[in-house]
Formats: structure tokens, sequence, C-alpha cells
């Protein structure tokens, strides 16, 4: 598929491939419904599995460790095969996975099932934003990787809720069904407007080791390790801080922070390919700034709101930004590992962020919830600042 036209020796640019681009933002969109579907469905599937509804959650548990485990190592052995039948069976093993779900009854089967489904994760997530970056001329690469990343954005603020309401008026079998057969049309839609790209041919390979240490990498891992981290502490107990907050209605808190990611995501896709490291301080810096208006008046409705909401369009664009950055520090040839390696990341410092929040607030309660997410968020922002010469060029070209 060609992203230029040549005439009188210009190079003329033409429409971004939307076909290609949506249809890799839908298994995006798939893979988040896959793995947080359960979370809203814990006391309709606990009866039907006969088990607590404790082990149902453990069903996402189970899947993000699959997905943390698997990233890596998939993506090493399968690196030197043609990239679109790679992508085909990974949408073919969501398929069988939330397949087997929706038909089986038995817990051990469906934890089988959801540990197959992370590892498909795991290999989706390294491939969908180097899959993007080599459809595209490097100057649109940005607003290509923020078009598929936003199938998360979807899948937050609308998909999730919408399959928790299906599941509600005709069950959470058939919710699963509908993903299991999203899958499979999928799989047609990618066979037919997602072009064809090869593997790493064996002498081209850089071994895992020194993808991982190539000039600003290191930097691009740090700042997704210190975001997810103050990110997680705030997000994951987000409804005991509203309530030491006087507010009860969590709900609310979250439709806001879903509906504000979906501006931030539409605002980066319009700066990300001119303006990343300008783009990418401010949203950071503005996650900062929102944590001490959090802690010090969060009573007020109005601020916590407002500040939730800021923090929304902050976070977010960051994924697309972060990614981009590292698209551009490994190359679009090496975007498959780099990114294997930021899943990992990612995943860690969602684990660990959680962690720290829990102890933050079993120790020292709600309130410092906010001021332990800040030099978190700070060591993001000053990692950014730093990284200006490999990293986080003012100019892109000089990645």
């Amino acid at each position: 598929m060609s992203t230029t036209s040549m005439a009188k020796g210009t190079a003329m640019p033409v429409s971004l491939p939307w076909p290609g681009l949506l249809a890799l933002s839908t298994a995006a969109f798939t893979a988040v419904m896959t793995e947080l579907l359960p979370a809203g469905l814990l006391p309709r599937m606990a009866p039907a599995l006969g088990v607590s509804e404790a082990r149902v959650g453990f069903l996402v548990t189970g899947y993000a460790v699959a997905s943390f485990a698997a990233a890596i190592p998939l993506t090493a052995l399968l690196r030197g095969l043609p990239r679109r039948p790679v992508l085909v069976g990974a949408l073919l093993g969501f398929a069988v996975s939330d397949g087997v779900v929706a038909l089986s009854s038995s817990y051990v089967l469906t934890f089988a099932a959801r540990l197959v489904a992370g590892c498909m994760g795991g290999l989706l997530w390294a491939m969908l934003v180097g899959y993007a970056a080599r459809m595209v001329p490097a100057e649109r690469r940005g607003r290509a990787i923020a078009i598929v990343l936003a199938g998360i954005t979807l899948a937050l603020s609308l998909g999730v809720p919408a399959g928790t309401a299906l599941a509600g008026a005709l069950g959470w079998r058939t919710a699963f069904g509908v993903l299991a057969g999203l899958a499979v049309l999928l799989v047609g839609w990618v066979r037919w407007r997602v072009p064809g790209f090869p593997g790493e041919a064996p002498h081209t390979r850089v071994p895992l080791a020194r993808v991982a240490v190539l000039p600003g990498l290191p930097a691009v891992l740090s700042v997704t390790l210190f975001l997810l981290l103050g990110h997680q502490v705030m997000y994951t107990y987000v409804a005991p801080f509203a309530a030491h907050a006087g507010f009860g209605r969590t709900d609310v808190v979250l439709l806001v922070f879903g509906a504000a990611t979906v501006a931030g995501i539409w605002i980066t896709g319009v700066l990300v390919d001119r303006y990343l490291r300008v783009t990418l301080l401010g949203a950071l810096g503005l996650c900062a700034a929102v944590m001490p208006a959090l802690a010090l008046y969060a009573r007020a409705p109005g601020v916590l709101l407002g500040s939730v909401a800021l923090w929304g369009v902050a976070f977010g664009g960051a994924p697309t930004l972060i990614q981009t950055a590292l698209v551009d520090a490994s190359g679009p040839a090496h975007a498959d590992v780099a990114t294997s390696l930021q899943t990992t990341v990612y995943n860690a410092g969602i684990a660990a962020g959680s962690l720290t929040g829990g102890v933050a607030l079993e120790i020292l309660g709600p309130g410092a919830l906010p001021w332990t997410a800040l030099p978190l968020i700070t060591a993001a922002l000053t990692t950014v600042g730093l990284a200006r010469r490999h990293a986080f060029p003012a100019a892109r070209g000089r990645a």
C-alpha cells in the first residue's frame, strides 16, 4: 500500500489508510474488552461457574499475568514471520478464548481460556503500534498511532459499559459470544484492508538486549513506568478517594474521566506529529498539577470533577505520545520488540502502582493518595525534560 504519490518528482501526501488503521483500532478495542469485561460481570459469572466472585476476579488477574509474561518471549519467537498472519493468529486466539468462555461451565477451563487470551493480548499489543507506524510515512506516524490507540479509550468509556448492559439484558455468555464473533469478523477485515509486511530477516535481527539499550529507549521505558505508577496509585483507588472527599458517586467520577480521555486522544492526534515533546511535557505537567488540587480541594465537587477531567485529558493522550516516541527511537523495524518491552513495563507499572496505592491507603488513608502519586508523575515529567537528545527531541526528525 502506497502512502505517497509522485507528481513531477514531488512527493504528494495522500490520506491516511483509514480502513486498515480502523481495523487495528478495533483489534485494540477487542483486546481491552476481552481483558476487562469479567470485572463488570462478577455477580453473574460466579454462580454459573460455581465459584466466588473473588475467583471470577482472578480471570482478569490471570489475563494480565499471562500478557505480562508472554509479550517479550512470543514477540521474540515470532519476529521473523510475516506480520499479517501473526496478527490474524492473535485475533483467532481471542475468538477461540472468548468462545470457550461463552460456552464453558468449568472454572478451570474458563481460566485456561483466559490465560490463552492473555498471551494473545501480550502479542497483539507488541504488534499494533509498529504495524501502524509501517503503514504511513514518518510525518504521519503519530496520528496513525493515535487512531489505533483510540480503540482503548472507546473500549474503556463505551465498550465495557455497553458489554455489561448487554450481559444484563441477554446474559453474560451472550456478551462473550459477541466478542468472539467480533474477533472472527475482524480477521476478515484485517485480511482485506490491512497490508502485509515481512518479518525480520535473520541477518537483520537485533538481539533483544541491544534493542532495549538503543539510544532513547531506556528513557521512554522509564517515563512509561513512572507515569503508570503514579496514575494507578490514584485510579485504582478512586472510589475510596471520592468517598473521602464526600462525593459518593464514583460512577460519575469515572464517567467524567473516561469522557475526558476521549478529548485527550483527539487533541493528541492533532498535535503529536508536530509538537510531540511540548505536548507530552504539557500532559505530564497537567497530571502533576492536578494532584495537589485533588489533595487540597477535592471536597469541593466542582474542583474534584474539574481536576478529574483535566487528569483524563492529560492521561488520555499520554500513551500515544509515549508510544510514538518509542517508535521514533527504535525505528519501525524494531518497533515490535521495543513495544513488547514497553508492554511488560506497562503491566509492571499497573501492578506496582496498585500495590503502592494500596499500601498508602492502608497506612496513611485516602487523602495521601495524590501526594503519593505526585513524585512519581514528577519523575516522568523530569525524565522527558532531560531526555531531549534521543528520546524526546524538540524536532522528531532528529530522534
